[in-house]
């Protein structure tokens, strides 16, 4: 337990984001009075002898550091309360110098939180800085260390190039989700129900009890999702724009028929203009489910980017994670992509999964190199509240070592081997470190659509249960999103409500 007292809360989100960047496991909790453990006393003095109306009211900020052993530590810094901006990071860099010192270790991102790093080298570069001045900025004022300042320029740099071919005002992607799985692993939060439930099939609906009390088929979904698109492509204001990305995930697209997924992406071509489309991609993510019929139908009806997703080359480990393929069957169904025809194809790993180390990680990587995929998409293992590998911690504690920066390196060396280099970069609230997420790809074989959708530079209208759609507002500089039920029986049976909260959002944009 950390205990936070402070007489000014300006910055308490600052100072529990880098709080919890070092104490991944610790509950901080906000305190009026000294407490035990590990506590930490943040006070805010202000100069009196500066008048309030004058611009500048110097200031400085201390921070005390104490717990039960005795150890105390200070860190006093200037500030400009009047600019936050301004003031925040040399608040969070002399708190980040002092936990350094407490716990002995250091982060290679220092003192820079949220979710996207890239974002201040894209707008440096936007502002003509130099890639000099950028390094210094993320080394110096953030405490980064140089690899991670030069792996988000590099990042950046791929960014502004892909950016500079979409026109962010006439043109939109589209984001079909399909929300069943063979089986649910145990690290993920996402929208997913087991297949089995929603087959048609009495004996397989046992096996999943308490799902689909209606009755419902993959059918009924899909024919609720083709009414939710027919009424996103009946509207005027979409109509007008140019529809360049598709992007089908989940769950796992893969998981149904090839005649159902033939009837899904005929029905989108149908009711959408694809004559603009640059990137129209699939994910396939689970081996067990993929076939070569499959492959045929969405080789046929033109979707030319794929994602197989072995997350591990660990037999052992991915029967601990829930994911009922094995090593071999990855190689198989890669194998069959090749044979297909499919000249762009993604493999997604995950590294610090339970039981897993740098050893482990190295292994994985030899296969996928052995493999060479068009693209490695590389998730550092986050421990969301609403997974299972969340809900039953305790049975599972002692084997998750985490991601290390270590493992992130081994990445980038096995991917610039293959010729990858990275072009997409995030991070998220529960990763153990707060190491990030990154993607590597080929010349030309990038997904837009992941680097659009993270930089939210235009519409992404999202259709299928969970699904969430973006409508950026660009000059007034906000983003508002539209979200669509995430359980499948109130998808199918509200389903013109999720059709008329699309047309309410369309009305104010077109109003404007």
């Amino acid at each position: 337990m950390i205990y936070l007292y402070q007489n000014v809360e300006l910055y308490n989100n600052d100072i529990r984001v880098m709080l919890q960047a070092f104490f991944d496991n610790e509950k901080v909790v906000t305190t009026e009075e000294e407490d035990t453990w590990l506590s930490l006393e943040a006070v805010f003095t202000y100069d009196t002898d500066v008048e309030v109306s004058q611009v500048q009211r110097g200031g400085y900020v201390t921070f005390t550091l104490s717990d039960e052993f005795g150890y105390v530590d200070k860190k006093t810094v200037v500030i400009d309360f009047v600019d936050k901006k301004t003031a925040r990071n040399p608040i969070k860099g002399a708190l980040y110098k002092m936990l350094s010192t407490y716990t002995k270790k250091e982060l290679p991102w220092g003192s820079l939180t949220g979710v996207r790093p890239t974002k201040i080298a894209t707008e440096y570069i936007e502002q003509g800085k130099n890639e000099e001045e950028i390094h210094k900025l993320y080394t110096d004022v953030y405490l980064a260390t140089s690899q991670k300042a030069d792996i988000c320029i590099e990042v950046a740099k791929n960014e502004q190039k892909l950016f500079a071919s979409y026109d962010y005002e006439n043109e939109y992607c589209v984001y079909i989700g399909i929300p069943f799985c063979p089986s649910r692993c145990l690290y993920c939060s996402f929208t997913s129900f087991p297949i089995a439930a929603y087959s048609g099939d009495p004996e397989e609906k046992k096996r999943v009890p308490g799902l689909n009390n209606a009755g419902y088929t993959v059918d009924d979904y899909i024919a609720a999702l083709c009414k939710e698109m027919d009424a996103v492509a009946a509207s005027d204001l979409y109509k007008n724009k140019r529809l360049v990305a598709i992007y089908i995930g989940g769950g796992t697209p893969s998981s149904i028929d090839a005649d159902k997924l033939h009837k899904l992406i005929t029905h989108l071509k149908t009711v959408f203009d694809l004559s603009y489309v640059r990137e129209f991609c699939v994910e396939c993510g689970r081996p067990d489910s993929i076939t070569e019929e499959k492959l045929e139908v969405l080789k046929q009806l033109g979707v030319d980017r794929i994602s197989i997703n072995p997350q591990t080359m660990s037999d052992e480990t991915l029967k601990l994670i829930g994911r009922a393929h094995t090593v071999s069957q990855t190689k198989d169904a890669y194998a069959l992509a090749r044979k297909v025809g499919f000249d762009n194809i993604n493999m997604d790993m995950i590294v610090g999964l339970p039981g897993e180390d740098i050893e482990n990680v190295r292994h994985t990587l030899s296969e996928i190199e052995k493999m060479a995929p068009d693209s490695l998409t590389v998730h550092s293992l986050a421990i969301k509240r609403a997974a299972n590998l969340n809900i039953e911690m305790e049975n599972y504690r002692s084997l998750i070592k985490g991601s290390t920066n270590e493992m992130l390196m081994a990445v980038d060396e096995c991917a610039r081997r293959l010729g990858l280099v990275p072009y997409y970069l995030y991070r998220q609230k529960n990763i153990p470190g707060k190491l990030e997420n990154i993607g590597y790809a080929a010349p030309d074989k990038e997904c837009a659509y992941n680097v659009l959708i993270m930089e939210e530079k235009l519409d992404i209208i999202a259709m299928g249960a969970g699904a969430s759609s973006k409508f950026v507002f660009r000059k007034e500089g906000r983003i508002e999103r539209v979200e669509n039920v995430k359980n499948v029986d109130h998808y199918i049976e509200r389903i013109d409500e999720m059709i008329e909260r699309k047309q309410r959002m369309f009305e104010i944009i077109s109003q404007m």
